[in-house]
């Protein structure tokens, strides 16, 4: 139902920006690929758990089945939440290594800005919450807790502690809001627990 592109860097076009959303068991969420020289690897078409939204193609009636973007985040995890939601709904997602894309990564909010930090933070908790289905969500919580304290450390050390507090707060204070959402997501889900968490990476590396 959905389909990603290759996403090449503006700057220089053999780097790659990303080949797909990668979606951890923590609840972290990355661009496979990012930063690294195009290889051969990534010139294969191949299952991906989610496209990055700057570009990619989704079909329409999948689209409307699960309810389009979440409009409560924003900017940032949008994508991963969507593509997560028609994952759980059984459809699948495919990246397309002859759709090439150059990308301006964050050229409107910027890198590493509070607006990135904020949005990315908040919306990484309320996709978690959201989405991961049964008793894995309840398997996996412990170490999605442990990632949001170990961002915010790291954060903290950047000067950008206090924004990533507020974000954290914020996701708090919506949980209640996106647990209705979970009901209704969780009630639509066709694809079995262990498919998902098969479709989940578990490598040691974050953003590997």
């Amino acid at each position: 139902a959905s389909f990603g592109s290759r996403q090449v860097s503006a700057e220089n076009s053999q780097v790659l920006d990303g080949v797909g959303d990668v979606y951890h068991v923590t609840g972290l969420a990355w661009r496979r690929g990012y930063g690294e020289i195009q290889a051969q690897q990534y010139l294969q078409q191949s299952r991906i758990f989610a496209p990055c939204a700057a570009a990619a193609l989704y079909r329409r009636d999948a689209l409307l089945l699960v309810g389009k973007f979440d409009e409560d985040y924003f900017c940032y995890m949008e994508d991963v939440d969507l593509g997560f939601r028609l994952r759980l709904a059984g459809f699948s997602a495919l990246y397309i290594p002859d759709a090439v894309v150059r990308h301006v990564g964050s050229a409107f909010t910027g890198v590493r800005s509070a607006f990135s930090v904020y949005h990315g933070h908040r919306n990484m908790v309320w996709t978690f919450i959201k989405n991961v289905p049964g008793i894995l969500l309840w398997i996996l919580i412990p170490g999605h807790l442990l990632l949001n304290l170990v961002m915010v450390l790291m954060l903290g050390l950047r000067g950008q502690g206090g924004i990533a507090l507020k974000a954290k707060k914020d996701a708090f204070h919506g949980l209640h809001k996106m647990w209705r959402k979970r009901t209704e997501i969780q009630h639509m889900r066709v694809a079995g627990i262990w498919e998902i968490f098969k479709a989940m990476d578990k490598s040691i590396l974050l953003g590997r």
